[in-house]
């Protein structure tokens, strides 16, 4: 079996994962999708996104940088929430202390 050779460059993660994270956003607020949807919708909008835009010349590259895309904003839309929950915790501790 002979493996694809996947081009990725620094534009898939700078422009991919956030469009990703954005519609994923939007998706949400729009059609009122319920949260335990959000990774799925993230996931199907990443291997949309990578195998229709990105990819287009190899359906198996399409599907693995899909899945990069999808599980990269999963993975930092978790990271920017849980760190912002953090903060907000301890500027409210801060704030009792006073």
């Amino acid at each position: 079996m002979d493996f694809p050779t996947i081009h990725t460059n620094f534009w898939d993660a700078v422009i991919a994962v956030p469009v990703v994270m954005i519609l994923t956003q939007l998706i949400k607020m729009f059609f009122k999708l319920p949260n335990k949807y959000a990774a799925l919708t993230a996931l199907i909008l990443g291997l949309a996104i990578s195998i229709f835009i990105s990819h287009r010349h190899s359906i198996l590259a399409g599907v693995f940088m899909g899945w990069f895309y999808g599980y990269a904003a999963i993975g930092n839309y978790a990271a920017l929430k849980t760190g912002l929950i953090a903060y907000r915790h301890k500027t409210d501790a801060k704030q009792r202390k006073n």
